[in-house]
């Protein structure tokens, strides 16, 4: 099959022949249709020994297709099943994994990548199947609505909430799109420059602020005063403590940008004003089922997340257009 591997960093991703998947007994081996570039696979190529990924190597985790071929163990899927794909794979047999939490396995948990190709091999208990009425395509958003779904029941925002997102990337713009969906009161969106001021629109955010200089005024204003949550959809190093001063007294940080480096704040203020700071990464089954069921668009599409969709022969160039801010959002590939 065709697919694009990893050589080393700062080579672009290479389309190359390997070898079809073939399926354990408990697993299944999908066509892909789409899958999503992800802000992580861009970290992944640049700091390769921090994820594990090695020369040769498929990478890509956001993806839907169809069923072609089964274990012999599995039951509840059969070839022409249309079907999204969480790449999370626990044991399967532990308390967490057996209450649809695989990313809390308590056995140690993979991320499985192998989207960047035309076939990809999964345990069958990570997939979903997709309503007739949602289409593959849409079908490789539901990782993502997942991951930012999590971030909001992280938070505990509440309807009515002040809720400011920084980062407009696609993460950041999928919690726009929860926040709204599930009753926040205001929800602004922050960025260094307003590439995606219509698309946060589009998915419900109600302002717009570019970061600079009295940015906290700016925000306040926009909300309508100091937000009660923040989200960090970035991951840079000093961004956690630059939330931490947006955030109003006794308000809730919530970081979901991926920053592999050691990261500094001030703790003084965090604690004068008795924030509090919560961690989200990946997501349960049940959030990844309610994502799905979200892409049966609404008023605030998710759809509008996708920016562009590409080959597989023409992923390598947008794959490094994106490690540069443009505005493109949800690259899809379409192997």
């Amino acid at each position: 099959m065709k697919a694009l591997v990893f050589d080393a960093t700062g080579h672009p991703l290479r389309e190359a022949e390997v070898p079809d998947p073939a399926p354990e007994s408990d697993e299944v081996v999908i066509r892909v249709c789409r899958c999503g570039i992800c802000g992580s696979d861009l970290h992944m190529t640049e700091e390769p020994g921090t994820f594990g990924l090695g020369q040769g190597d498929v990478i890509g985790h956001e993806f839907a297709g169809e069923v072609i071929e089964v274990g012999r163990a599995v039951t509840d899927l059969k070839p022409g099943d249309l079907v999204a794909a969480a790449p999370i794979r626990g044991c399967g047999r532990c308390a967490p994994c057996r209450n649809g939490q695989p990313a809390w396995c308590e056995n140690g948990m993979t991320l499985i990548g192998g989207g960047y190709a035309e076939y990809a091999a999964l345990a069958g208990r990570q997939l979903r199947k997709l309503p007739v009425d949602i289409s593959l395509a849409d079908g490789a958003l539901a990782e993502p609505l997942a991951v930012a779904l999590h971030g909001i029941i992280r938070s505990g925002m509440k309807p009515g909430a002040r809720v400011l997102v920084v980062g407009a990337g696609a993460i950041g713009l999928a919690v726009v799109y929860w926040a709204r969906r599930m009753g926040a009161g205001c929800v602004v969106a922050a960025d260094l420059h307003d590439h995606q001021q219509g698309r946060a629109t589009d998915l419900g955010a109600t302002g717009f602020v570019v970061s600079g200089p009295d940015m906290a005024e700016r925000v306040a204003g926009a909300c309508g005063g100091a937000p009660d949550i923040v989200f960090e959809c970035v991951g840079k190093v000093g961004l956690i403590d630059h939330c931490i001063d947006l955030v109003r007294p006794r308000g809730t940080v919530c970081v979901l940008g991926l920053c592999t480096g050691t990261d500094r704040l001030d703790s003084f203020r965090a604690i004068s004003k008795e924030v509090n700071v919560i961690m989200s990464v990946f997501f349960d089954m049940h959030e990844f089922a309610t994502a799905i069921d979200a892409l049966d668009t609404g008023r605030y599409a998710p759809q509008n997340l996708v920016s562009d969709t590409v080959s597989l022969r023409q992923a390598p160039t947008a794959f490094e257009a994106l490690k540069t801010r443009t505005t493109e959002c949800k690259v899809l590939i379409a192997p």
